[in-house]
């Protein structure tokens, strides 16, 4: 039998003398807020930002809450997905059984007429949440609760943006100096090689000592442009080159480009699987592996990614999404760093989440707080919510 594809006793009673954390209801509240600029990368662009909370209440009276995900355009359908298929499939399971009931709501992505994100993000948000009723009732941190490695964490940001939305190349970087950051992901693939060179060399010419740089072609470069661009930018202490070539064939183009280009190559936010990244790796495409738990089914995929990736040495991280990765890359040996946005490109982060810790030394400071350990803003979460018409 495929364990994988056997939901037999997914709703079994449990054995006498255990109290179960049941889940009683799943609540969602659809958030939607205006950037202040036009933000574009390689080959898109971004005006506003979306998210999804869900919150999983239990018998027990403690509630699960978690925000996941950027789907503007697929905003109503990933709630729909939530209430009509994960909620009948996970009501009323045992929320310390997180396996059980991941493997419940993993149907939601068999639709083969659906975009298989959909289902994805819905269930990750699904699973954020419940992971954080469970830390809550056992009164620990998530970081802790998922290997406990280290409640540090440096923390860098995605910037660099075509038409320079922040100002100039120069006053961007300044200004996550002055956020306390650590470091930047910079964006590259919408231009020549030539060209984002001379932007790359800019940023780190402007950047303090230390400043952590990396550079981010989100597919967008041909092999040859990507190995024309890591000659071009020798001696810049590059950390890593995302994603820099086309999506078609891409494990054998990034091998190329990480085997010649003498930079050490990261991808994983385009997978929708652990197998993914797997190949990825087997291939010998990646050195760091930034999988999207909120992308790709929620935290207890992203730790078999982990688990996976300690077998072929490749460090972990994650693409956005600080409220979730910082617990889940913090928790990791081989974790690497977190990745947020300027306040003006996801004020999520810097406005949703009350009780954000500030920054010692770029490093985000995560807390004994049981859970995800985040207070959410209701004044923000009321003035920005969607509305049904």
């Amino acid at each position: 039998m495929n364990l994988l594809e056997s939901n037999e006793d997914l709703n079994e009673p449990l054995a006498e003398g255990l109290s179960p954390l049941t889940i009683t209801r799943i609540e969602t509240i659809a958030v939607r807020a205006p950037l202040a600029a036009d933000f574009k990368g390689s080959h898109y662009h971004m005006t506003q930002r979306s998210t999804l909370i869900t919150r999983v209440y239990t018998s027990d009276g403690i509630v699960g809450e978690a925000y996941a995900g950027d789907e503007d355009a697929t905003l109503a359908e990933i709630d729909h997905i939530v209430h009509s298929e994960l909620a009948p499939a996970i009501v009323g399971l045992d929320a310390m059984a997180t396996e059980k009931c991941w493997q419940a709501g993993f149907p939601v992505t068999f639709d083969i007429l659906r975009d298989r994100r959909q289902g994805l993000v819905a269930l990750a948000g699904v699973d954020t949440a419940i992971w954080d009723a469970v830390g809550k009732a056992l009164g620990q941190p998530l970081w802790r609760l998922w290997g406990g490695f280290r409640r540090t964490i440096p923390l860098i940001a995605i910037g660099g943006y075509y038409g320079d939305p922040l100002g100039t190349i120069e006053e961007e970087m300044q200004s996550y100096v002055d956020l306390g950051l650590a470091g930047i992901k910079f964006k590259v693939g919408g231009a020549s090689p030539e060209v984002d060179a001379e932007r790359i060399a800019r940023a780190r010419a402007a950047a303090p000592e230390g400043f952590l740089i990396a550079i981010d072609a989100n597919q967008g470069y041909t092999v040859p442009q990507a190995l024309d661009l890591t000659r071009r930018i020798e001696g810049l202490d590059i950390m890593w080159f995302e994603e820099p070539v086309g999506w078609n064939d891409d494990a054998r183009g990034m091998r190329d480009v990480r085997m010649r280009g003498n930079i050490p190559v990261c991808a994983g936010q385009s997978e929708h699987s652990p197998v993914g990244c797997r190949n990825l790796m087997e291939a010998g495409a990646i050195d760091f592996c930034n999988f999207d738990a909120s992308w790709s089914g929620g935290p207890t995929v992203w730790r078999r990614m982990a688990a996976v990736a300690g077998t072929y040495n490749v460090a972990v991280g994650h693409h956005e999404e600080p409220q979730v990765s910082s617990h889940l890359v913090a928790s990791q040996a081989h974790g690497s760093l977190v990745e947020c946005f300027h306040p003006d490109r996801d004020p999520f982060w810097w406005n949703l989440i009350a009780n954000r810790p500030a920054l010692v030394n770029g490093e985000l400071q995560l807390t004994d707080a049981p859970g995800l350990g985040w207070q959410l803003n209701t004044d923000y979460i009321e003035e920005h919510r969607v509305r049904s018409e």
